[in-house]
């Protein structure tokens, strides 16, 4: 059974891990576009791939293993 505080504890490192990492790749230029709804994070194809984001998220801790779900046709697989 899950602990009902591993919900927070998880949007606490995200919020980290976003304002660390993330908001320096956007300032130096290597993200252009980012935004997150909820837990997916929606970006521009045409400024930068997926396979991008996906490898520098996973190298930011090796404790972690991000997933990638790809939409098709409207729909995200989970």
């Amino acid at each position: 059974m899950r602990s009902p505080v591993s919900g927070m504890l998880a949007e606490t490192y995200l919020q980290y891990l976003e304002e660390t990492y993330v908001k320096h790749c956007r300032e130096n230029k290597k993200v252009t576009y980012y935004k997150i709804y909820v837990d997916d994070i929606i970006f521009d194809q045409n400024k930068i791939s997926e396979h991008t984001i996906h490898n520098f998220m996973n190298n930011v801790d090796k404790h972690l293993d991000f997933k990638m779900s790809m939409e098709e046709n409207g729909i995200i697989n989970s």
